[in-house]
């Protein structure tokens, strides 16, 4: 006989399958959700209906923005300078950098970073339209914000050969993160002094 009703059960299960969540957290988080007011739940439920159909994706920047839109704000923003551009793995990225408030660039997002291991070479990222944007926009400076890892080293080294001999500036956050961390949970002050010690390559 099973111990708990099925409904509760795949809704552990369910929460089981997010990053960093755990089988006892996962209880924890259903076993709130049962307790609390019914339209607590329904709010979450609604907010994961609409999820996939309410986000699409720039055309220029690849950042998160909302179903009806083509260009992100932080893209068509006359007061951000197109001519530098912060180069990301992850959109929640561009959360990051942003929260410094000491960026007055663009963003290009690659969609991840080259990994083998994980069977995703550079192909799979958006370094073609990168290079597209270079020229179309004709940037400046390319800060390549990747993290402090193999992964991120090895995809800002093919970057940077991508590039080639464009009379682009070509900058890598410098001081401030340590090698292993994600950007995304990278303190402000760290990400500021980062970008203002970036150092050319």
């Amino acid at each position: 006989m099973p111990i708990l009703p099925p409904a509760l059960t795949a809704v552990i299960e369910a929460l089981g399958k997010l990053p960093g969540v755990g089988p006892r957290t996962a209880e924890r988080y259903a076993y709130y959700l049962v307790r609390t007011d019914t339209s607590k739940s329904q709010v979450l439920a609604n907010a994961l209906q609409d999820l996939h159909g309410g986000i699409g994706y720039c055309k220029k920047t690849f950042a998160l923005v909302s179903a009806d839109q083509e260009l992100s704000d932080l893209y068509t923003d006359p007061k951000r300078d197109k001519t530098v551009v912060a180069v990301v793995a992850e959109p929640f990225d561009i959360v990051a950098l942003e929260k410094t408030g000491s960026y007055t660039g663009t963003y290009h997002v690659l969609g991840g970073l080259v990994s083998p291991i994980d069977g995703i070479g550079p192909e799979s990222l958006r370094i073609t339209e990168l290079i597209q944007r270079i020229d179309d926009d004709n940037v400046q400076e390319i800060i390549l914000a990747t993290n402090a890892s193999v992964e991120g080293e090895s995809t800002a080294l093919f970057i940077q050969k991508q590039i080639g001999d464009r009379p682009v500036k070509v900058t890598r956050l410098a001081r401030g993160l340590p090698i292993g961390v994600d950007l995304e949970y990278a303190d402000q002050i760290t990400l500021t002094r980062a970008l203002e010690g970036r150092q050319a390559i």
